[in-house]
């Protein structure tokens, strides 16, 4: 099945408030993002997703208005980020993951400070409660832990009650609470018809926030959807565990005993973890008489199937499936750093 592709109306819908239109970014000749298009329309969240290098944290730096675009046109909020950058910054919320809290700082006074800047912030104190960091009001941010960095970013980009969120990496360096915590604020913020742009490589908040994904490899969109639609563009898979180990040549077997079943053709049982005890059937459509033959198979060699699903791919699945060896390039975009604002990691 072939990926969801980009939907030509999405950039020209004039409701959005991100409107992103055959972007191109080059350095030194080479494009980092290549006639990307997209939107965000507000109240919904869009999770931006791609391999390191793909352009992801170009395309947001020019959305931010820290870098200028080399073609094609962004507009935020019907303005241009590159010339209107002072309309915009007020109703702009920017959680970096890395950088952008002054070290000697008290996590409240930061906040503070920050809300003087805007008309009708959030209330401070009841921010960092709502973030769960009421008790580390009077630390200063140095001391704090990666996660309640985080936490105190999201609470800053929250705080003016911006119209649009962009968000690097919310959850990173967090515990499982923290994590649930930043989802349910990310949520709120949507509910109240924020406009959201998320980077992460965290998959489960694409999959738990994500209205809808936009695959980008090479500077170029690769893939848009809802997470739903993305998966179900996956390779179907029938997964199983079994109370023991199958050698290399037992995969090769039992992959050929269900060849018949499945249809013309070798289906290469893999093992999934390379430690034995949970496997894969690549290619293979699941059906009662493809899982009736497993379990034959099995059964005739006194090994308990201990679990099965005959679900598609995941989310990460289709990402590999889409991206290819793009996953492996290193480092970021290959820009330089823009006005040296601190960004964290390759996006």
């Amino acid at each position: 099945m072939t990926a969801p592709g980009p939907d030509p109306a999405d950039a020209d819908d004039r409701g959005a408030a991100i409107t992103v239109r055959d972007l191109v970014k080059r350095y030194e000749g080479r494009a980092v993002v290549d006639g990307l298009s997209l939107s965000v329309a507000p109240g919904e969240i869009l999770g931006l997703l791609g391999p390191n290098g793909a352009g992801k944290t170009t395309t947001v730096e020019i959305v931010e208005g820290y870098r200028r675009a080399d073609a094609g046109e962004v507009r935020v909020l019907g303005l241009d980020p590159a010339r209107d950058g002072r309309a915009l910054r007020p109703r702009l919320g920017l959680m970096l993951q890395q950088g952008g809290l002054p070290p000697q700082a008290r996590a409240g006074e930061l906040l503070r400070l920050y809300a003087s800047f805007f008309r009708d912030p959030e209330d401070p104190a009841a921010l960092l409660a709502r973030v769960g960091l009421a008790a580390t009001a009077r630390r200063r941010v140095k001391v704090l832990s990666g996660g309640e960095r985080q936490r105190l970013g999201g609470a800053r980009a929250r705080g003016g009650r911006p119209e649009i969120a962009i968000l690097d990496e919310p959850t990173a360096g967090m515990d499982p609470q923290a994590k649930a915590a930043t989802r349910e604020v990310v949520a709120d913020l949507r509910d109240r018809g924020v406009a959201i742009l998320l980077t992460t490589h965290e998959l489960v908040d694409l999959e738990r926030l994500a209205d809808r994904i936009a695959i980008v490899d090479h500077g170029r969109l690769v893939a848009l959807g809802t997470p739903a639609e993305l998966v179900a563009g996956a390779r179907p898979r029938l997964r199983f565990r079994i109370a023991g180990v199958l050698s290399a040549a037992g995969r090769v077997e039992l992959a050929g005993a269900l060849v018949e079943p499945a249809g013309p053709g070798s289906r290469p049982v893999v093992d999934e973890d390379g430690a034995g005890g949970a496997y894969r059937v690549e290619g293979v459509q699941p059906s009662p008489r493809l899982i009736a033959a497993l379990a034959d198979w099995c059964r005739r060699r006194d090994l308990l199937i201990t679990e099965m699903r005959s679900a598609g791919g995941t989310l990460e699945e289709r990402f590999l499936e889409l991206v290819g060896d793009g996953a492996t390039k290193a480092g970021g975009d290959g820009g330089p750093p823009a006005g040296g604002l601190a960004r964290g990691g390759a996006a």
